[in-house]
């Protein structure tokens, strides 16, 4: 995500690691470097004039900060920039009224029906635990209803639809009977888009809205069209007047333009991003993490927020223990990597450690934890243990024992060593995420 602009702060503020202290040279020269990556990213150029007037007058204006380096003080001068541009705190849906009315807008292809599955599987989780109406008013776009009745099903939620009816309209109306009727929660209204904005799709969205006066109007934005999506927000915005936006598609070759300026031109807040295909990649946006993300310092945030919610809090404890004692063994790498495996690829999870995103070579598909776990188990109880050294000959016992190759065991036990290192971070991320809030 956002790869060549990480690239580009990273080479900058390399360049600024020989100065031992701020200058106004090298200054106007780091703020210069700043300006043209984010205008290569595709950021809104008022945004980007605006963003470096302001880095540049606090580096100017900044005392040294005893115990930091000019490359630190001027990375948290930019990290504190982003993150006040980008909205300072994760901003909260509206979900006071019930029902809670929600309706989801944009262009083809942005990903509406797909976010509002998602959208409603994250309502499901226990921190909100509300049960949603998925109600499809996409009478445009061929098999749109049928796709939000598939992923419906798979997470389910019901999916409200008149079948035979043209007007979007009547099916909103009778959505929302049918939701108060039932006494749903939430109730996600999935609407048509075009390829572009016209007064159709206009007119279309505010007879909706009208009808059911929600208490949110969500904008999908694909992150991939950069300053584009932020334009297409903004006629959104004056045309039926959105309270804020989704970020999708962030996991692949997005631009970095709609997720630095869409806030600060729309006025309105950044409120989820898409992270992924499946319909649980889905997480609130958090300004502080999307800086530490686009400065390359990796996401601690979401990654404490994913061990939250995933790891049993008696396991990790037992797990700091081992730590401590230096006992994590091979069979605590099973029961970790079973854990691990339900917040996400542990390619992935590397990634969001600082320093650490080069390290992992390999994702654990079912098929490699599958291969990794006969592994472990034609080793000795001593070897599972760490108390025999995997020298070559138990290694090819290992490999002939379990139907693997020499490499595969290999790279089972770098996987090990890797897993290790990155766990044992894990007790005191979960205690620095428990102090920001």
């Amino acid at each position: 995500m956002f790869g060549a602009l990480t690239e580009k702060f990273q080479n900058l503020f390399s360049s600024l690691a020989g100065n031992k202290e701020l200058s106004e040279k090298n200054i106007s020269d780091a703020v210069r470097d700043v300006r043209l990556a984010l205008l290569d990213a595709d950021v809104n150029y008022a945004v980007v004039s605006r963003f470096v007037k302001t880095v540049k007058e606090k580096a100017i204006g900044s005392e040294r900060i005893k115990g930091l380096k000019a490359t630190e003080q001027f990375i948290s001068l930019v990290h504190e920039e982003l993150v006040e541009l980008m909205g300072k705190e994760e901003a909260k849906l509206n979900l006071k009224h019930s029902p809670t009315v929600i309706l989801l807008c944009g262009l083809q292809g942005s990903g509406k029906t797909t976010h509002a599955a998602k959208l409603a599987l994250f309502l499901k989780k226990k921190e909100f635990q509300k049960r949603s109406l998925l109600v499809a008013c996409d009478l445009q776009r061929p098999a749109a209803i049928e796709q939000l009745c598939v992923l419906g099903k798979s997470i389910d939620v019901e999916v409200f639809s008149l079948e035979g009816e043209k007007n979007p309209v009547k099916v909103a109306q009778k959505g929302l009977e049918y939701a108060k009727q039932k006494e749903f929660d939430v109730v996600i209204f999935d609407t048509a888009g075009r390829l572009h904005v016209d007064d159709e799709l206009m007119q279309e969205l505010k007879q909706i809205k009208k009808e059911i006066n929600p208490q949110e109007v969500i904008f999908v934005a694909n992150s991939a069209t950069g300053q584009e999506a932020v334009k297409i927000a903004t006629t959104f915005n004056d045309e039926i007047g959105i309270t804020g936006s989704i970020l999708t598609m962030l996991d692949g070759s997005s631009r970095a333009g709609a997720a630095i300026s869409i806030k600060d031109v729309t006025g309105k807040p950044l409120l989820f991003e898409g992270v992924g295909e499946k319909v649980q990649d889905l997480q609130l946006f958090n300004p502080m993490s999307m800086a530490d993300r686009i400065l390359g310092m990796g996401d601690i945030i979401n990654l404490v927020k994913k061990a939250q919610e995933h790891i049993d809090e008696e396991e990790s404890l037992e797990l700091e223990k081992k730590f401590l004692k230096a006992s994590f063994t091979y069979e605590d790498y099973l029961k970790q990597m079973s854990a691990m495996r339900k917040m996400g690829p542990l390619k992935s999870l590397m990634k969001m450690l600082p320093g650490m995103g080069q390290m992992s070579e390999f994702d654990q598909s079912e098929k490699e934890f599958s291969k990794m776990e006969a592994m472990i188990l034609s080793m000795t109880p001593r070897e599972r243990k760490g108390l025999d050294e995997l020298i070559p000959s138990r290694k090819r016992r290992i490999a002939l024992g379990s139907g693997a190759k020499i490499d595969d065991v290999n790279r089972m036990v770098k996987s090990f060593k890797q897993l290790k290192q990155f766990s044992k971070h894990l007790p005191a991320l979960k205690k620095q995420f428990a102090a920001m809030k």
